[in-house]
């Protein structure tokens, strides 16, 4: 799944909310359900390793300088939820970015 969020913020201000707020990536999810690591290969790029539901979730977030890409790789289990998990995706995606 890739998603696609637009935004008018720079590189440098996406890169500085996502290090601020990423570590709320698993509040997401219902408590207790989701476990989130994160990790920043480089300066424009954040890779996710989401467990939940007993499924493994790997993927990443790229910054571009007006837009962000948000891609998950769903296991065959939750790929009939895919555009559930897209719409999510969108929502937090973008309140993400709208935190200051």
């Amino acid at each position: 799944m890739r998603v696609s969020l637009p935004h008018n913020l720079g590189k440098e201000e996406v890169r500085r909310r996502m290090h601020a707020h990423g570590h709320e990536i698993a509040n997401y999810f219902p408590p207790g359900m989701a476990t989130v690591e994160r990790d920043w290969p480089n300066e424009d790029r954040m890779d996710l390793t989401i467990t939940a539901a007993g499924q493994r979730i790997v993927g990443g977030i790229d910054v571009g300088e007006d837009f962000v890409v948000i891609e998950l790789d769903l296991p065959g289990m939750l790929g009939f939820l895919g555009g559930t998990i897209e719409r999510a995706v969108r929502r937090h995606g973008g309140r993400m970015l709208e935190k200051s």
